[in-house]
């Protein structure tokens, strides 16, 4: 099991968002967590990766419990975040922003570059533009090299087709596949974008409340009465 989470709660001060979760990732998984906007999936997310305490419950990644470390120490061990809204740094080159992913899992590995451009050409032909100049789509590619120049094992994306034009997000799917079958890489991914949770998705988890109310095969939610029970479609 590469991450294993039992009964997690967490919030803002006394206020809980994520109650009581419990879930596991296969290696090589990649796994949608669904639901309506406003139900918990993003604080959910920023607690797995150790930018929100947890209040109860545990999270082990590759049987090693991280509840109490710090995101940075989860990034060493081989946990990428790409946030809601992509999270660069808008008036730093492409290629600064590249380098603050070097120290994922990146223990006595060298930064990989090439493998970044290999799946994200567009980031080596503008490694001086300002961030901040380009496209949605292109900065979204960037946060998602971002986590790659360093060596992850597990990544966490946060709404990756958010603003972003059809073709572009038809293209991250397919290279979150090739990650998968190329690299080995998992991923937990937030999203609403149905056609790109059926590309990609083995199975969906679904958030209402904080909590986990239902576990669905993506093909489920070809059913119009279940994404709009789930999603408000």
């Amino acid at each position: 099991m590469l991450l294993d989470v039992s009964g997690l709660t967490s919030g803002y001060g006394k206020v809980r968002i994520v109650n009581d979760v419990s879930l596991s990732v296969e290696e090589q998984e990649i796994v949608a967590v669904i639901g309506r906007n406003g139900v918990g999936k993003t604080t959910l997310m920023k607690t797995l990766v150790g930018l929100i305490r947890g209040l109860a419950g545990t999270v082990e990644f590759r049987s090693q419990d991280v509840t109490r470390m710090r995101a940075a120490e989860r990034a060493q061990l081989g946990i990428g975040y790409v946030p809601q809204g992509r999270g660069i740094f808008a008036r730093l080159s492409v290629v600064d922003n590249l380098r603050m992913g070097e120290q994922i899992g990146g223990r006595g590995k060298a930064p990989d570059y090439d493998r970044v451009h290999e799946y994200f050409p567009i980031l080596k032909e503008r490694q001086a533009q300002k961030a901040g100049s380009l496209s949605g789509g292109e900065q979204q590619q960037l946060a998602i090299g971002r986590v790659l120049v360093g060596h992850p094992e597990l990544v966490l994306l946060d709404e990756p087709s958010e603003g972003i034009q059809p073709n572009i997000v038809q293209s991250i799917g397919e290279i979150i596949k090739r990650l998968r079958t190329e690299v080995g890489l998992t991923f937990v991914i937030v999203e609403q974008n149905l056609d790109l949770i059926n590309a990609v998705a083995d199975r969906c988890l679904v958030i209402d409340k904080g909590s986990i109310i239902a576990r669905l095969d993506p093909a489920e939610l070809a059913d119009p009465e279940i994404a709009r029970k789930y999603l408000a479609i």
